[in-house]
């Protein structure tokens, strides 16, 4: 992997020093490669019996064929757009998915323990309450469903306009929204009570609440980020402008007790927040041709804090894994990926991240070499959505191939 550190300019605030990295990534992308390759014209060589470099037919459908995961879930007929383990156990996975159901299965065999029917449209959440006693589902019309595990039964629903993103709080049976008006809903169940945070109109894009769970953090489509407080319902930060980002938020993500948060964009930018004075650090941002003036810009898909060293990960949709240092937001490594990345997620107790790709792979990364740990294959589709236990043994994919499978994470240095 490339160790590339761009140029560091020093920004005093009152308490902390932020670097920010500027990034030139002079390494051709995908559409300068396939621009290039446009022109040239590719002949039978007939039978020069020199295969060396080529894959055999044989070879490429063998790699096709490659299933290295231990269960498939085949359940759902349309794809598979999320997946979700219980936090109680992780005995039990809830996937959701273009058929317009979801389902709570258990991991260890794939046998259907509910199966939540009644959505208008394709499942796009499907999420377990802290202590697994309840699941909300919810599809893209906006129709949520929240259901009893243990006695299998829909226990309340509600419509909102077209449906973001859902979570429930950390410690409580409370259920946040964010739809694409704006709005972040918040209600408890099964009551139904609720509150909303409005803002201005222009979606509600992703959202996290806080391990404090007293306040939530929203991402808008317009780059404005804000911290909310869930008992007063009033924004206690609003960053938006030069502190902003520039188009859409794609994710967000906070560390163990909620004083940074973690933001990524479609405007190829990640950037820290604290969450109690509201400052903004920029970590930093790779343009698709190495230039800057170019409009289109690399997408951040997913970010994340490591639990157990200062560093953190930037997944870019060109298919670059960036790992920085925490306190000087130093390069510290990328790891290229053949494919656009979806998500990725650090394991609880050590320092590999995973990813899950377009290409219908998943990778575990060291984030202290940068080195690729492990690849996993067994999909035909792309990944859409994957989680891993907390023990790091266990992952559960979600794919555009109608399936949803378990692959088992045991590596030699365990």
């Amino acid at each position: 992997m490339d160790n590339t550190e761009g140029n560091a300019v020093e920004l005093h605030g009152d308490e902390e020093i932020i670097e920010v990295i500027e990034l030139n990534d002079t390494e051709p992308g995908p559409d300068d490669l396939a621009d290039d390759l446009g022109d040239v014209d590719f002949e039978d060589p007939g039978n020069t019996g020199d295969d060396e470099g080529w894959e055999t037919e044989d070879e490429m459908e063998a790699e096709a064929e490659q299933d290295d995961s231990d269960l498939t879930f085949s359940k759902h007929s349309g794809s598979v757009f999320c997946v979700s383990l219980d936090p109680a156990t992780n005995s039990m996975a809830v996937t959701g998915g273009e058929d317009d159901k979801a389902f709570v299965w258990r991991v260890s065999d794939g046998e259907v323990l509910l199966e939540c029917t009644g959505h208008k449209d394709s499942v796009t959440c499907a999420v377990f309450s802290h202590d697994s006693s309840l699941v909300a589902t919810a599809d893209m019309s906006g129709l949520i469903k929240v259901w009893k595990v243990e006695n299998k039964e829909e226990i309340w629903s509600f419509e909102v306009g077209d449906l973001e993103w859902l979570e429930w709080h950390p410690c409580a049976p409370v259920l946040l929204a964010g739809t694409d008006d704006g709005n972040v809903w918040m209600w408890k169940i099964p009551s139904g009570e609720c509150k909303t945070f409005q803002s201005a109109a222009c979606q509600a894009t992703t959202g996290k609440i806080l391990p404090d769970g007293k306040r939530a953090v929203v991402g808008y489509e317009d780059g404005t980020v804000r911290v909310w407080d869930l008992k007063q319902g009033n924004a206690i930060h609003v960053i938006k402008g030069q502190d902003g980002h520039q188009g859409a938020l794609t994710s967000l993500a906070c560390n163990k007790d909620g004083t940074l948060v973690l933001t990524g964009s479609v405007d190829g930018h990640a950037k820290l927040i604290n969450t109690a004075t509201g400052k903004v650090g920029v970590i930093g941002s790779f343009s698709v041709n190495g230039d800057k003036d170019e409009e289109e810009t690399n997408s951040v898909e997913s970010v994340g804090f490591c639990k157990t060293l200062p560093l953190i990960a930037v997944a870019y949709l060109e298919g670059t894994l960036a790992i920085y240092d925490l306190s000087t937001h130093v390069l510290r490594h990328r790891c290229q990926h053949e494919a656009g990345i979806v998500h990725l997620q650090w394991e609880e107790s050590s320092s590999v991240v995973s990813t899950c790709c377009l290409d219908g792979k998943l990778r575990l990364w060291d984030a202290r070499s940068g080195n690729l740990v492990s690849e996993f294959r067994g999909h035909t589709a792309e990944i859409l959505d994957f989680t891993v236990n907390r023990e790091a043994s266990v992952a559960v994919t979600a794919s555009g191939d109608s399936q949803a499978k378990v692959f088992c994470l045991q590596r030699p240095d365990r």
